[in-house]
This record gives C-alpha cells, sequence and structure tokens, in this order.
C-alpha cells in the first residue's frame, strides 16, 4: 500500500566513513535507495557489510558523509540537531532486537516514553499508549513491568512504543532475533498487519525467511547495494 506524497525515506548517492587508528573507514560507498509510503523492504547482508550503518542513516541518528538523505522530504544535511530530533520523532519509529524497555516502567509508561519528547501532557500520553498497546493485542498487561512479560509480549509493547506518535516508516533491527519461531511468526504477522494500514517497514534481518516475506529485498556487501 502506497500513498501519494514525498518518499518517507530517500538517500541519494550516500557514503559515511569513520576513522578507525588513523584510517578512514567506508562503510557506505555510494548508495541510492528510496522507501516509498506504505512499502515493505528488507535489508539484509552479512556482518560488516553495512546494514547497520545504513539503517542508522535511515532513522537519520547519523548523517552522511557525503550525498543526499532526506526525512519525509527534508535533507538532514540542512536540520540542527534539535530540528533534526523532531523530524525523527514525528517520522519514525524504532524496534530493536534487545525490546530496549526501561526495566522498572509499566509497559503504558514505555510506550508513551516518545511522547515525552513531544510535550504531550500525562493524560494524553497514557490515553495514546493504552490505544497503542491495544492496536498490537497487550491491552491486558497496561501496568506490567518488562520483566513480568514474555519475550513475544515485550516485543509488541516495544512495537506499540515505535507506533505512539503516528510514524511514517517502522525501522526494526532484526524484530525476530530473540524470539522463538511461533513468536517470531507473530510478531512478524503483526508487522504485516501494521503495514497494510499504510505504515512503511523496513527490517533489517539476517534471517532469509523473514526476508523473503517482504515485497523487496535490498542486499548490502562490501558498503554497496548488490
Amino acid at each position: 500500500m502506497t500513498a501519494a506524497g514525498p518518499p518517507a525515506l530517500e538517500a541519494v548517492d550516500v557514503t559515511r566513513s569513520y576513522p578507525l587508528d588513523g584510517v578512514e573507514v567506508q562503510a557506505l560507498r555510494g548508495v541510492s535507495l528510496t522507501i516509498a509510503q506504505g512499502d515493505y523492504v528488507a535489508v539484509v547482508g552479512p556482518s560488516g557489510s553495512g546494514k547497520s550503518t545504513l539503517m542508522h542513516l535511515l532513522g537519520a541518528l547519523d548523517k552522511p558523509t557525503s550525498g543526499v538523505l532526506r526525512v519525509a522530504g527534508r535533507d538532514v544535511a540542512e536540520l540542527g540537531d534539535d530540528e533534526l530530533a523532531q523530524v525523527r520523532n514525528a517520522t519514525i519509529g524504532f524496534v530493536f532486537q534487545a525490546f530496549q524497555l526501561l526495566a522498572r516502567t509499566s509497559a503504558v509508561d514505555n510506550v508513551g516514553m516518545p511522547l515525552v519528547y513531544r510535550g504531550v501532557r500525562r493524560s494524553e500520553r497514557r490515553a495514546r499508549a493504552k490505544a497503542a498497546l491495544e492496536r498490537v493485542g497487550m491491552a491486558h498487561r497496561l501496568d506490567h513491568t518488562p520483566n513480568q512479560l514474555s519475550g513475544g509480549e515485550q516485543q509488541r509493547v516495544a512495537i506499540a512504543r515505535a507506533l505512539v506518535g503516528d510514524p511514517e516508516v517502522l525501522l526494526a533491527d532484526e524484530p525476530t532475533g530473540n524470539l522463538d519461531t511461533k513468536t517470531g511468526d507473530d510478531v512478524m504477522a503483526l508487522l504485516e498487519d501494521l503495514n497494510a494500514t499504510g505504515v512503511a517497514v523496513v527490517l533489517v534481518t539476517h534471517d532469509l525467511e523473514v526476508a523473503a516475506r517482504a515485497r523487496r529485498q535490498i542486499r548490502v556487501r562490501d558498503g554497496l547495494l548488490e
């Protein structure tokens, strides 16, 4: 499902290099890529291929060394740090392999955390967090902390947190990596249901069966797209 308008994410001849022991290491060597609104893409490649660097750039967690990177049509090079953080917060939701939930915080407050940075008042944060948890089938676990939840439940909470700000894009880094096969299938089905509502899904995975479920596969090797 795609919608009219600018691409959700766009990279044009993007490079990224890092200094390492006095040598410039090129993690990305000229990558061009468009993620349309409503897209469903898997990024695959061996360790050290550059796929994690690519995901950091697409998530606006980093800026390219050269080339153009646009988030929701805006060139990240033209944005200050605060403005970039605002664009990222409004456009992109992140789902991490290790869940990244606050250990002593309830599910509903974990999910509402991104709204804190938007200045949303507490009562509205809680209402929107509850709605996001309902969306992922976790309405019965609002006040449970992560140590009271299974791995699959924690991942659902993490997905709800990514969704609470109504992002255009969900970036998922190995979303099934810490889950058993059945739970991983359930999480993938959930991501696909969300994609069907118009949320673009971009996932990094080593699992070729998971990658095969996407509509597009992008293969990264030696800092280039194959």
